[in-house]
């Protein structure tokens, strides 16, 4: 999976359209091998994000957890931690 794809899925706050549409961009970068389409493929691309945001919502909001929800600042700071970690820095 790509790094920069991050679980959305049982967070308080609930995840944001902006944050599910940059990880439908991320996911069809990756599985189109473009960062940025040609003109000619613009469009296409444009439409698989949007597909993908759209499907990611659904899925988001259908889901169902008896887990608490995930508090997004601990989180972050367990991310940071493990950073630190693997990369000696601080």
């Amino acid at each position: 999976m790509c790094r920069n794809i991050r679980t959305l899925f049982n967070f308080d706050p609930p995840a944001t359209d902006e944050e599910i549409h940059a990880a439908a961009i991320q996911y069809v970068r990756k599985i189109s091998g473009y960062n940025k389409p040609s003109k000619a493929n613009e469009d296409t691309f444009n439409n698989a994000v949007n597909e993908v945001a759209r499907i990611t919502k659904n899925l988001l909001d259908t889901l169902q957890t008896s887990a608490e929800p995930r508090n997004r600042e601990v989180e972050a700071e367990r991310a940071r931690v493990r950073t630190a970690k693997r990369f000696g820095t601080s």
